[in-house]
């Protein structure tokens, strides 16, 4: 009996985070700065583009019966965060050029706003899920690879057009691990505060 309560869907655990997502304008200055990359290390996981966003926390397994409350914690957050401005950067990777096990494209943060939001949502969430112990880096993951790449400064010096954007939403997706790349579906979208009109 209890296997079967347990292979019930409503019984599995979801794998969340909250994001906010990348806008077309910005995914096309992403496309011309990694083509060249895109075609030296065509092994890589290359993130297919409608996969690309900027994680702000990942709870990661959540029971069904949490769902309701990460969304009234996240939307708390959104509600009380006026929006974003920022722009990309710069063409990364982590740990670094010589091994690098994951290639990104930078999100500008000079202000510290989108980290606030980042640990303004950890510390919302801490009461069930531990807090993210790495200082925050906004940035959009574009490839991984394993064994590592290894780029040069010429690779990382990648032009990236400085597209700039607004962040007015936190959506919470649910991931769903599968080959060959996971389909992230948004299951929720929480606008950030509106900014006050004069009257």
């Amino acid at each position: 009996m209890a296997r079967d309560r347990a292979s019930r869907p409503e019984a599995r655990s979801l794998r969340l985070f909250a994001a906010f997502e990348v806008p077309d304008v910005a995914q096309d200055a992403i496309d011309e700065a990694i083509g060249s990359l895109r075609e030296r290390f065509p092994a890589a996981r290359w993130v297919p583009r409608e996969n690309r966003h900027v994680t702000l926390t990942f709870p990661g397994q959540t029971w069904p019966r949490l769902r309701g409350w990460v969304e009234e914690q996240v939307a708390a957050v959104a509600s009380s965060t006026p929006p974003i401005p920022t722009r990309l950067t710069s063409i990364g990777a982590f740990p670094g050029g010589r091994r690098a096990r994951v290639v990104w494209a930078g999100v500008d943060d000079a202000d510290g706003r989108l980290a606030g939001l980042a640990g303004g949502l950890d510390e919302a969430l801490a009461e069930e899920f531990p807090p993210e112990s790495r200082p925050y880096a906004a940035h959009c993951t574009v490839a991984r690879s394993d064994p590592p790449l290894h780029l040069d400064e010429g690779d990382l010096d990648a032009t990236l057009r400085p597209v700039a954007f607004t962040v007015g939403r936190v959506v919470l997706f649910r991931s769903h691990l599968r080959r060959p790349a996971p389909r992230y579906e948004p299951i929720a979208v929480f606008p950030l505060r509106a900014p006050s009109g004069r009257g």
